[in-house]
């Protein structure tokens, strides 16, 4: 026991107390710089810094007693007997249940109210409720749940969330206010906690409990579905009128998404969204490997807009401190791969430095004393002295930037092995006076975002372009030192962070970061797990919209840039569109292929 840090210590307590709150002596509780997440008594919640600064251990400890009352209040079978079928009321069913058995739970108990108050205002925090500007763009589900907790608990809505809550608070009551007084009466018994939950969301609009209160709506539904999308405007505005809360939130753009819009006639593309329609934890892109396809001499590329899109560094979207737990995190997890990759870095340092080395025209008349034939001297003594000149070997000065994708598809092992690679490589490069950049691309949002938003509130022009919000983040500068970037690949880690991936546009704007440079060689790596996706984009465009894009970019590139190209896939075969790339199946080894990748390019002429 004296080898365990307080970490070590605090995690047994928490398994301790979630065990004997939940009556379940096989619980284990794990740490996790991603969501939170339980796997039947597998509990992972968010690992607090090193000192156990107090609020971070509330966190941990309001996510552990969830877990440990879902365990003992709530019956999956039941839960799942009676869920709706749309999306929408799931996502609303889901959350109020959440509300029942942490009010239950917490009912006579402030240490354990104390502490889901605390979980809750960390979950909201990077809600989209926080940053709702409007009705329509306030998370039903969220907003619904706060509205119920504060009825059941009493305890007010968190203070981030209070403004979105407002926006949507008189909607809400208008039409179960009533139902809430019911739930408070039912909180024991989760079977009629579920029935009045089916009818509040009915109340709401959100099942088809209520059908003949809306018959043009789901007329409409139907023509969309029937027509191939024909009526998808019409049929989205009535929506939208009718749940002006609904409307905005991830969830419901997903929801419109999968009912209209992926009527496309390329099916990969369509089987594709709807992969992602099970809310924010479960969006994560489909990679199709659809055939090569000639990029026809017609095809432009275009954005809808580029007013949200956004260049920021790591430091600007987290915290100094959230920034030093996440790579402590990162380093945590990653101790043996740690040290397979820094073998490799050496490898590759050594190959780096013996092209550096300097070489010696040995024989001469003057220079230096060549001490290595002294003893030639010493047995002839007529033999003159040898000397040697020392001749500079040409070394291009030269920047390598390596390229991440930080789509949601890359989550949990494979990012962290590309953020602790790319990590060790500007490291080792840097030791070989090799300047190194690290970069990411993803986007703001799930779905589209203020750009989509813009497009709708235009009457949903036409072949729109690209319907997304960049985000291109800054890890490490080319000219910033290793040492104070090094915290920021831990941002890598951070829930929320990875979304969707728009290749093409990452691509141009990376190489046109590289052509700026002064170096006489330029390389760009890409670190990939598959090719581009963006539901909002690929739903209203042609198909193969973005891949057409990004295989014209890296024609261009290939043939007419300076920059040196190489792409390595994690689990996806980019040799389909890169002409220098390799395919690798497992993320393991990403830090050898790096390192082989990257000796091959130095040693081309």
């Amino acid at each position: 026991m004296r080898d365990e840090s307080p970490l070590d210590q605090f995690r047994a307590v928490l398994a301790g107390t979630a065990r004997a709150l939940a009556d379940e002596p096989e619980i284990e509780v794990a740490w996790t710089a991603d969501a939170a997440s339980q796997s039947g008594g597998n509990m992972r919640v968010p690992m607090p810094g090193r000192t156990l600064p107090a609020a971070q251990v509330a966190e941990a400890r309001g996510f552990a007693d969830s877990m440990a009352l879902r365990l003992r209040l709530h019956n999956e079978a039941v839960h799942r007997a009676g869920a709706p079928a749309e999306a929408m009321a799931r996502a609303v069913y889901d959350a109020v249940e959440q509300v029942r058995y942490e009010a239950l739970g917490s009912e006579d108990y402030a240490g354990i109210r104390g502490n889901l108050d605390a979980a809750t205002e960390q979950r909201v925090a990077s809600d989209p409720i926080v940053r709702a500007s409007r009705p329509e763009d306030v998370p039903l589900p969220t907003a619904l749940a706060l509205l119920l907790r504060e009825k059941l608990t009493g305890q007010p809505v968190p203070e981030a969330a209070r403004l979105g809550t407002a926006m949507v608070r008189g909607w809400i009551e208008d039409r179960a206010g009533e139902d809430f007084d019911a739930l408070a009466h039912s909180l024991e018994d989760q079977k009629a906690f579920q029935k009045l939950a089916l009818d509040m969301l009915g109340h709401l609009e959100l099942t088809q409990v209520n059908e003949n209160d809306q018959p043009e709506t789901d007329e409409d539904e139907g023509e969309d579905q029937e027509e191939e999308g024909e009526d998808e405007p019409d049929a989205s505005e009535d929506s939208a009128e009718q749940q002006p809360s609904e409307a905005a939130g991830e969830p419901s753009e997903g929801d419109e998404d999968s009912e209209t819009d992926q009527e496309i006639d390329n099916a990969d593309d369509a089987d594709d969204a709807d992969m992602a329609d099970d809310g924010e934890e479960g969006m994560l892109p489909t990679r199709p490997n659809r055939a090569w396809t000639d990029i026809p001499d017609s095809f432009d590329y275009k954005a809808y807009t580029e007013q949200f899109d956004e260049i920021i560094a790591a430091t600007d979207l987290c915290d100094e401190e959230e920034l030093t737990r996440l790579r402590a995190y990162l380093d945590t997890q990653l101790k043996g791969l740690q040290g397979i990759v820094t073998k490799l870095a050496n490898r590759l340092q050594r190959r780096l430095m013996a092209q550096q080395n300097r070489s010696w025209d040995f024989d001469q008349d003057e220079g230096l004393l060549d001490a290595a034939r002294l003893a030639r001297v010493v047995i002839s003594p007529g033999q003159s002295l040898s000397y040697k000149i020392e001749r500079d070997v040409e070394f291009k000065d030269t920047v390598v930037t390596l390229l991440i994708d930080n789509s949601g598809s890359m989550r949990g092992r494979p990012i962290s092995i590309a953020a602790i690679s790319a990590d060790i490589m500007a490291r080792t490069l840097e030791r070989c006076g090799v300047k190194t950049e690290i970069l990411g691309f993803t986007t703001r949002a799930w779905k589209g975002g203020q750009s989509r938003e813009q497009w709708l509130a235009s009457g949903k022009p036409a072949q729109p372009g690209r319907l997304n919000d960049l985000r291109h983040i800054v890890y490490k500068k080319a000219d910033e030192p290793w040492r104070r970037a090094r915290k920021n690949l831990g941002l890598m880690m951070r829930e929320g962070l990875l979304k969707e991936n728009i290749d093409g546009e990452a691509l141009l704007w990376a190489h046109a970061r590289l052509l700026a440079r002064a170096e006489d060689r330029r390389i760009l790596m890409v670190i990939s797990d598959g090719a581009p996706v963006d539901d909002s984009t690929l739903s209203v465009n042609s198909a193969g919209y973005l891949e057409q894009h990004l295989r014209k970019v890296i024609d261009w590139i290939e043939k007419q840039s300076p920059v040196q190209l190489v792409a390595i896939g994690i689990g996806h075969d980019v040799t389909r569109y890169y002409r220098r790339a390799v395919t690798i199946m497992d993320v393991e080894q990403l830090g050898g292929t790096m390192v082989e990748q990257l000796a091959g390019l130095f040693e081309d002429e």
